[in-house]
């Protein structure tokens, strides 16, 4: 009696997966039928580069998942540069690709408005080969401040000039796949032109380091530069100019003189004179008038 029950069960599970399955694979189907065939990459596509046929693959994909901006030929394709990398079965989307007609190279990738421009670093001015292709660093100089006027003391200083620029390249290489670090002597940096002209200046007067970012952080800091005054909390401020003003020798009054009268003759009354100091060189001398 148990066995027949268990063969029953048995049996009701198999009718139940073999339900399932057919129920799974209908439903597959249905959304093939509505797909169509769109193009992929047949092999892992770097950035900059320039596609052809050989790159590229057709592939069924269900209509209500197609990404917008997918291509339905490889020909459309034909010559088109992307602009970001793109993975072995993924979907060329226009998002990805330069505007027609662009060249290969660094060059498609730059931004509209935007320029490219590297700079010559070390191991330690490249933040030890963190600074790689797609991260954005601020760039900072450290440069001799000379005084505005004449006798003022020239003041080493260091200071951030640019913020939040993009990496664009390190050395010959642009890919933005490789987060192990590395040591190269040029960097290649996205920047607008009034950018580039402070960046030109900066490494002209100074040295120049890469200061990395975080990547998702987009607010700039305001700083004021530091010196060796700021550095070791010294006040070299000098104490304010205070100018007395020349006091004036105080007016040598003459005494009033009073002519007694003669006979019927008016008193006549002599009017006090200001007198002043003046001097000559060595000579002083008074001037009453």
């Amino acid at each position: 009696m148990k066995s027949t029950r268990g063969l029953f069960m048995l049996l009701i599970a198999l009718l139940a997966g073999g339900a399932a399955v057919a129920f799974a694979s209908r439903w597959m189907q249905a959304q093939a039928k509505g797909g169509g065939l769109i193009a992929v990459a047949a092999v892992d596509v770097q950035l900059g580069s320039k596609l052809v046929p050989e790159m590229l693959r057709m592939v069924e994909w269900p209509s209500s998942s197609v990404p917008p901006g997918a291509f339905t030929q490889v020909a459309e394709l034909d010559g088109r540069v992307v602009k970001s990398s793109v993975t072995r079965g993924e979907p060329i989307i226009e998002g990805k690709l330069a505007p027609a007609g662009t060249q290969g190279g660094l060059s498609a990738v730059v931004a509209d408005g935007k320029r490219a421009m590297t700079v010559r670093v070390n191991d330690v001015i490249g933040v030890a080969g963190f600074a790689l292709p797609g991260n954005h660093v601020d760039i900072m100089v450290n440069t001799v401040n000379e005084g505005n006027r004449r006798g003022d003391q020239d003041k080493a200083i260091s200071k951030i000039v640019l913020e939040r620029i993009l990496v664009l390249a390190v050395a010959q290489e642009a890919s933005r796949d490789e987060t192990k670090p590395k040591v190269v002597n040029a960097v290649t940096l996205e920047v607008t032109p009034s950018q580039a002209e402070n960046l030109d200046l900066a490494r002209s007067v100074g040295t120049l380091s890469l200061v990395l970012r975080n990547q998702v952080e987009t607010q700039l800091g305001e700083t004021g530069g530091a010196t060796k005054a700021t550095l070791l909390g010294e006040d070299h401020s000098a104490p304010p100019l205070v100018v007395a003003a020349a006091s004036a020798p105080a007016p040598v009054k003459r005494a009033v003189r009073r002519v007694q009268p003669v006979a019927a003759a008016p008193v006549v009354a002599v009017q006090s004179a200001t007198c002043v100091e003046v001097i000559r060189g060595t000579v002083k001398s008074n001037e009453c008038f």
